[in-house]
């Protein structure tokens, strides 16, 4: 059997109507796993499901709508998964925000307080509430996925950059508590991919050609870039793999 096997499992994706979680919750439906795809709007979710199920065999994925801000709607989230499919083995959390760019002396108390919210806060929650399943089967993975935002300063996405390295200390802080049950949390941190939530940073074309120029892959990434790192960590392959973020960016960080 595989190592990336992933059979039997049932994986929570937030924010994965479209982007890296989209392409994340396509690489676990592809090696067997049974996904959920959740984020703000229900019609966007089931058009993936749709998709999913077309591709990989009806109950391959559900679509369960879920704002990352609103904690009860988190909490049902969880009590519809188990409903649909069973508990979930695997977590992702991938959805986060970023409603301000520009000088950290700028930005808003609302807008500051959002970001840490739906990047740091949220991630907080849905791990909680996939715990307890977890450490009652005694296995389980969950990814967050931070950036490399939250390894570097930036003049433009500081704050954004702030709640991404603190996601970097979520990862550890859990992988710490959680090993001695079975449980491995790591995560992703991927360099400028071409998704709608990152198109102010690759839509100007000279930019672009810069950004792209100075990277020793010569281009930014895709969403279906990131997705091979989920897949691995959330799999029998990284069975002893907890506590990490693997930076997944071109060689931007080289």
């Amino acid at each position: 059997m595989s190592p990336f096997d992933l059979t039997g499992k049932v994986a929570i994706v937030t924010g994965s109507s479209r982007g890296i979680g989209r392409a994340i919750a396509e690489g676990l439906a592809a090696q067997g796993a049974r996904v959920v795809i959740s984020s703000r709007k229900q019609d966007a979710c089931e058009a993936v499901a749709a998709e999913i199920n077309a591709a990989h065999g009806d109950g391959s994925a559900v679509a369960i709508a879920a704002s990352i801000s609103e904690k009860a709607q988190l909490e049902d989230l969880f009590v519809q998964t188990a409903a649909q499919l069973g508990p979930a083995d695997i977590l992702v959390c991938n959805a986060a925000s970023n409603p301000y760019y520009g000088s950290m002396d700028g930005i808003a108390d609302e807008q500051f307080r959002k970001i840490l919210d739906n990047n740091v806060l949220s991630n907080h929650w849905l791990i909680q509430l996939a715990l307890p399943h977890m450490r009652e089967k005694g296995d389980g993975a969950i990814v967050i996925i931070s950036s490399i935002g939250g390894l570097r300063a930036s003049t433009e996405i500081g704050a954004y950059c702030i709640s991404k390295a603190a996601d970097f200390q979520l990862v550890r802080n859990y992988a710490a508590e959680n090993g001695k049950h079975g449980i491995r949390v790591n995560g992703i941190a991927p360099g400028l991919v071409k998704t709608d939530f990152a198109k102010a940073l690759w839509e100007n074309p000279q930019a672009l050609a810069a950004t792209e120029k100075a990277l020793p892959m010569r281009r930014i990434g895709e969403p279906g870039d990131i997705a091979g790192a989920a897949v691995y960590l959330s799999s029998p392959a990284a069975r002893w793999t907890t506590g990490q973020t693997i930076v997944v960016d071109g060689g931007a960080t080289i």
